[in-house]
């Protein structure tokens, strides 16, 4: 194998060749492939495919807009029967149509607005095409269930270090051990005791102790003119923002899950997994009434806000940098989050619109090429922006200057603006400024 670490093919960053020689050095067949993000694998044949473009493109079987989808030449010595037979079954799964295609965010608002549907249930009719109402749900609570597990699983950690060099902290464990201590049941005596302790004290500093007039420099006067307009205060012994340590500690625990290589959902990729579970389980935790039908509602309508910028942009961070991971995953929360709470399909785009409107330009520079520093972080604020971008837009009733089709469009040009050293190569940004041990 030879690794080209400073090039690049030309169709995407992510890619790799095939090449097969004769014993006289003579190549006799060449192929390439290329990782788009998302766990999605394609090469030139199959990228416009319609099958990977089922819910994004024109979904006529002979439009050139949906690839070229009939099989391979069964006269070639290349492919065998069985290959054929598979090419053949993919072929007519994939002429299979959606029953509301839809194109864009303007085109899916519309959609629902003429059939009276909620962006879920457009999801939801489409997916029937394919596999029966049984099935689709099934599917969708097993997704739910690897989301929530790996929550549990980070937050129950007895590991301490993530692996790499970097030498990082789970953070997770303790995290939750604070918040949860108070909250719910009373603390576990065996909590209280032992190396808990440590952990208890560490959590909150000493008071600050001012100290005397004497050993600041501050005059008589300058401490008069304070008098008053500003509250004497101490460091609150329990600075808990419940509604933000519960989806930080969510996100937090995904994540170093998956920097321990441990079992994630793709939503919409594995640097980026932890958005989408933690404000879910948060609205499942404190606010949904029917948890059945929400974690439904909530996975169906992110994932059509995916679709919609794996269509118009990219969710490869080799390619648009980490506004197209966590900028998405948070989008595709902050749309999923309103949807639940109520809101309108204008509205849910709207909120989409703002999810990724104040991700822009986000880079991704992994320090040591390690998916730790700052993705594990990165994904807390992201689940935290996503609910704040879902209230704003749930205050609105749906109207707003810039739309999520215009957004996309902007992360895709500034994607492709932004140097490679930014794009998952740790190159530039942390991962050149952080000293590696």
């Amino acid at each position: 194998m030879a690794l080209h670490y400073y090039e690049s093919l030309p169709q995407h960053p992510n890619g790799m060749r095939f090449t097969v020689f004769d014993a006289n050095g003579d190549m006799l067949a060449t192929n390439e492939y290329f990782s788009i993000g998302g766990g999605f694998v394609v090469n030139e044949r199959t990228q416009l495919a319609h099958g990977e473009n089922v819910y994004y493109r024109t979904t006529k079987p002979d439009s050139p807009a949906a690839g070229d989808t009939t099989p391979a030449d069964k006269s070639s010595g290349s492919t065998s029967a069985t290959e054929t037979v598979q090419m053949d079954e993919r072929t007519q799964q994939d002429l299979v149509t959606a029953s509301l295609p839809f194109r864009t965010g303007n085109d899916l608002v519309q959609l629902c607005n003429h059939e009276s549907l909620s962006i879920a249930e457009v999801v939801f009719l489409n997916e029937l095409q394919w596999r029966s109402r049984e099935e689709v749900i099934s599917a969708a609570y097993r997704i739910w269930n690897v989301m929530d597990d790996s929550i549990k699983r980070g937050c129950l950690s007895t590991s301490v270090k993530l692996p790499g060099r970097l030498n990082v902290n789970r953070r997770a464990p303790r995290l939750y051990q604070n918040l949860m201590r108070g909250f719910y049941s009373p603390p576990d005596q065996d909590m209280l005791s032992g190396p808990h302790n440590s952990a208890i004290s560490d959590g909150t500093a000493a008071p600050f102790t001012r100290p005397s007039i004497l050993e600041t420099s501050l005059t008589m006067m300058q401490r008069n003119e304070l008098n008053g307009v500003f509250r004497k205060k101490q460091r609150s012994r329990r600075p808990h923002l419940p509604h933000l340590d519960y989806l930080s500690v969510y996100a937090i625990a995904v994540n170093e899950e998956n920097a321990a290589g441990g079992r994630v959902v793709t939503a919409p990729t594995n640097g980026a997994a932890g958005v989408i579970p933690a404000v879910l389980k948060y609205y499942l935790e404190f606010l949904s009434e029917d948890p059945s039908r929400d974690i439904l509602e909530f996975l169906f309508t992110a994932s059509a806000i995916g679709m919609l910028y794996k269509r118009g942009a990219s969710i490869s961070a080799a390619e648009m940098g980490c506004q197209g991971e966590v900028g998405v995953a948070c989008s595709m929360s902050a749309a999923a989050f309103t949807a639940v709470m109520g809101g309108t399909p204008a509205q849910v785009e709207n909120a989409a619109e703002i999810g990724m409107e104040h991700n822009l330009g986000l880079t991704c520079d992994p320090v040591d090429g390690l998916v730790q520093i700052p993705c594990i972080e990165r994904n807390a604020l992201g689940a935290v922006k996503a609910v704040t971008a879902a209230q704003l837009a749930l205050q609105g009733d749906g109207s707003h200057r810039v739309s999520l089709d215009q957004v996309i469009e902007t992360m895709r040009q500034t994607g492709q603006d932004m140097m490679s050293k930014y794009k998952e190569t740790s190159q530039g940004g942390l991962a050149v400024n952080v000293p590696v041990c």
